[in-house]
């Protein structure tokens, strides 16, 4: 009997790894019930100048809608969202938020958001003379002609439905 409780702990640990459920470095709990049709702020990526939004429609083909809005027309994104999933392991991808809003229509079923962030390896500047670390537009440009500009962080999501459908 306890290696049979044994086996069923070590598929269970096996197969939580292989779907990637990590602990996501946001904690939160899940958000309040949504009524069909109400479009509700997920949450706001300053750094990609997004703000998450989704919404029940009530259709049976596509029960959410998930879009990505700009914040604003003069917002400079310094990162780039990304709206398909990591493949499964893939290196340098965090598990960064994970987002549970349930329905007020079908309380047994909720839309969960898997949001992954992908940081870059940026080099410090060096110090100058004074001590001090400058950056220096002709230096940059330069840069850019020669395509020698560093990776920018990322972000990817993915929306999937969980639980009993309600019909």
């Amino acid at each position: 009997m306890l290696r049979l409780h044994t086996l069923c702990a070590g598929l269970l640990a096996v197969s939580t790894a292989l779907a990637g459920d990590r602990e996501p470095e946001i904690q939160r709990a899940p958000a309040t019930p949504q009524a069909v049709g109400v479009v509700h702020t997920l949450r706001t990526i300053p750094e990609a100048c997004t703000r998450l939004e989704g919404r029940f429609t009530g259709n049976a083909g596509a029960p959410y809608a998930l879009a990505a809005v700009r914040t604003g027309a003069r917002c400079q994104p310094r990162s780039a969202l990304r709206q398909d999933a990591p493949a499964a392991g893939a290196a340098g991808w965090v598990l960064n938020d994970l987002i549970r809003v349930p329905s007020a229509a079908c309380p047994s079923r909720q839309a969960v958001i898997r949001i992954w962030r992908r940081p870059a390896s940026a080099a410090v500047p060096r110090m100058d003379a004074q001590g001090k670390a400058r950056v220096y537009l002709k230096e940059g440009l330069d840069a850019a002609a020669a395509g020698q500009l560093g990776a920018i962080p990322q972000y990817a999501m993915a929306m999937a439905m969980e639980g009993k459908d309600c019909r």
